[in-house]
């Protein structure tokens, strides 16, 4: 298994949900409030029918890892939820109705929490001349909030969000066209997320190094199959930013080599 300590990236590649920030705290009552706003409009009871849809576990207050939340655009959500309504009985006109009238989105800068200083880590790689990149399927204006809220915005080279109009990850697209916009070969690029589709889109783009993080939805046993290394959150990426100054090479504190996840 390749070594995070011996991998001198160019370039680094963050997911936002789950690995820059806390998923649960973001979207998982957003779910709950969607419903809320949905039984209001609709008299439905659209709670249990929407949390399952959805891949949230309303009972334990935790975003399923390979459930919808977890790793599908916001358009693709709203959809579903006409697809909700409309299996309570409803026609697609009125399902059409009720979601627009119901529709919400998560609060991108109060529901935010970081899992580490993001500033003060990008601001550490961007001293040591990495690039930084953000593939994630939110939308470009929450995105974009999250960014200037931080105060992160001159660190970051570009990103690529879910209503760019380029393939949604698992597929490659995201991170091949990061590369593109960069000029920097895949192989020399780090990628950072906490679902499987964050690792199969940096696997079939060819990045260089793969990181699973365990902050997210998924656990050690659905990131190991795909990653390089696994961390407990991006808060350990601090020191291999510190690892680029002099000829120290880069480590992490808990990094778990994949094959002794188990």
């Amino acid at each position: 298994m390749n070594d995070l300590k011996h991998f001198k990236a160019q370039a680094i590649i963050f997911d936002k949900d789950g690995t820059l920030i806390d998923f649960d705290a973001m979207w998982g009552g957003w779910v709950v409030y969607l419903a809320e706003q949905l039984h209001l409009v609709s008299g439905l009871n659209v709670r249990e029918p929407l949390c399952l849809a959805m891949g949230y576990d309303d009972d334990h207050k935790k975003v399923l890892a390979h459930g919808k939340l977890a790793a599908t655009p916001m358009s693709q959500l709203y959809r579903l939820t006409v697809e909700v309504m409309q299996s309570l009985g409803l026609s697609e006109a009125a399902a059409e109705k009720a979601v627009e009238a119901g529709w919400c989105i998560p609060d991108p800068v109060i529901l935010a929490k970081q899992f580490t200083d993001t500033r003060a880590l990008f601001g550490q790689l961007h001293g040591k001349g990495i690039l930084i990149g953000i593939a994630t399927t939110d939308d470009r204006a929450p995105t974009q909030a999250m960014i200037e809220a931080f105060d992160i915005e001159e660190y970051i080279s570009t990103m690529v969000c879910a209503d760019d109009g380029i393939k949604a990850k698992p597929a490659p697209d995201m991170v091949l066209t990061i590369c593109e916009r960069m000029k920097i070969d895949p192989a020399r690029v780090m990628v950072v997320g906490d679902t499987t589709a964050d690792l199969k889109m940096a696997r079939s783009a060819g990045a260089g190094m793969v990181v699973g993080v365990l902050s997210g939805v998924s656990s050690a046993r659905d990131l190991v199959e795909f990653a390089d290394v696994l961390i407990e959150s991006v808060d350990e990426l601090h020191a291999y930013a510190h690892g680029f100054a002099g000829n120290e090479n880069p480590q992490t504190q808990n990094g778990l080599n994949p094959d002794f996840a188990f």
